[in-house]
């Protein structure tokens, strides 16, 4: 019996809002999610899969003027391995798996679509579904096609329409397969990282003409993207994924905070008011000064990303979403990169709490996905930062779970927040390696 399943075994889950009773001693009810919360955990195509040789980031990563650290190289080998992650997420008992589709595979020349590619991410949906497991496909996580990227990428013209065609011809493909869509990752951070910061392709700093316009051809691509997917087989959810922080303004800060939102959120939110969903993807707080991004707060721990370690930003941008969209939420990322697994089963579990205040308060919150399920590629930062729930060994790919993997587990099957002496194989509490 695999060690994911036997954790399903061994775990005694109280009713859902039942008071617990230990030796005598009565506890405070599980936090309960409503009937239906759906719970996944999500990777990226690029992070996992390895050898994505035909795509921008792999052009990027082996630029030596471009400040990535490492090179992607073989990943976790997941294009190969693709079946023991989705077995993983089956075993662990949760109930969507959000990969991504790796664009320069499926269209590696202009116009040229390759079929064989197309199968391979048809045999994952399949895989899912067979395991009980809802596919949650993201049709852009940050890569584009060599090609794409060589005839002006997302500052083209018709960028836009390019991205929708290939929509049209993966979901053409997929559909009948597809559990929920999301059109585009993170477009704020493709835009803000690549066309103003400059540490993700194609490295333009501080062009903030160039950033707008990509801001909007972005908007474009999702709102065609979207048209495309509801046109094809299927009848799925469709919505996007946003990167959102709890902006804070401190003193004299107020009026970049307000931008801030503006061009990083607002402006994307707003474009999803004909969509199913809107998809948060929350780490952290960050602050605004009279000059700009401000210093984390020293009293504030940091992660391996050197961001405040502060889980409640789910609430905070849960909140915000729901209220500028008007559409249903659905945390699509929320994690921690940390070494310390007790410290990250304490993070989600904060977060898990933050959550359910908001589904107390009334807001339309219908799932949550941890990133990631494995530790991977971390973009211009290499396989320092560790996010995965399952650690991934270097040499030989072996996935090893960690406790907050069997934890997370007994959340879902649980549909409540439980302790976390149920973070071991058998239900007992491990310390992390």
């Amino acid at each position: 019996m695999p060690a994911v399943a036997r954790a399903r075994r061994a775990c005694d889950p109280v009713p859902c809002g039942g008071m617990t009773s230990t030796h005598g001693r009565t506890t405070a009810p599980r936090l309960v999610f409503p009937p239906g919360f759906v719970w996944g955990v999500a990777t990226a195509a690029h992070q996992i899969e390895g050898g994505n040789v035909n795509n921008d980031w792999w052009a990027w990563e082996h630029n030596p003027d471009s400040g990535t650290v490492a090179s992607s190289g073989d990943a976790c080998d997941s294009f190969h391995r693709w079946r023991e992650d989705v077995d993983l997420v089956g075993e662990l008992g949760l109930s969507a798996y959000r990969f991504s589709l790796e664009w320069s595979r499926i269209e590696p020349a202009e116009g040229e679509f390759s079929v064989a590619a197309l199968e391979h991410y048809r045999r994952i949906c399949a895989a899912c579904r067979g395991r009980g497991v809802l596919p949650v496909v993201t049709f852009h996580h940050f890569t584009s096609p060599r090609w794409f990227a060589a005839r002006g990428g997302w500052e083209a013209a018709d960028a836009p329409d390019l991205f929708a065609r290939f929509v049209t011809r993966a979901a053409a493909h997929l559909g009948d397969l597809i559990g929920w869509a999301c059109t585009l990752n993170e477009p704020n951070v493709v835009a803000v990282m690549g066309y103003f910061q400059g540490q993700y392709p194609p490295g333009v700093k501080e062009d903030f003409a160039r950033y707008a316009a990509v801001n909007e051809n972005m908007v474009r691509a999702h709102t065609l993207a979207a048209e495309a997917l509801r046109a094809g087989p299927g009848d799925y959810p469709v919505g996007l994924t946003l990167s959102m922080a709890e902006i804070t303004a401190d003193e004299g800060g107020e009026s970049l905070r307000d931008a801030a939102e503006e061009m990083l959120e607002n402006v994307f939110l707003r474009a999803t008011t004909d969509d199913d969903f809107v998809g948060v993807q929350c780490y952290t707080r960050m602050h605004f000064g009279p000059e700009g991004v401000a210093p984390n707060d020293p009293e504030v721990p940091l992660t391996q990303m050197g961001d405040e370690l502060w889980p409640q930003a789910v609430e905070h941008t849960v909140r915000r979403a729901a209220s500028v969209s008007g559409r249903p939420v659905v945390v699509t990322e929320n994690g921690i990169a940390t070494d310390d697994d007790a410290e990250r089963i304490a993070f989600l579990r904060d977060a898990l709490e933050s959550a359910h205040r908001c589904i107390d308060e009334g807001i339309d919150l219908r799932g949550y996905f941890v990133w990631s399920l494995l530790d991977n590629f971390e973009w211009h930062l290499g396989y320092g930062p560790k996010f995965g729930i399952v650690a991934v060994t270097p040499d030989t790919f072996e996935r090893r779970p960690k406790p907050s993997a069997y934890w997370f587990g007994e959340v879902a099957r649980s549909n409540a927040v439980v302790p976390a002496s149920t973070a071991g194989p058998h239900g007992e509490q491990i310390a992390p390696e």
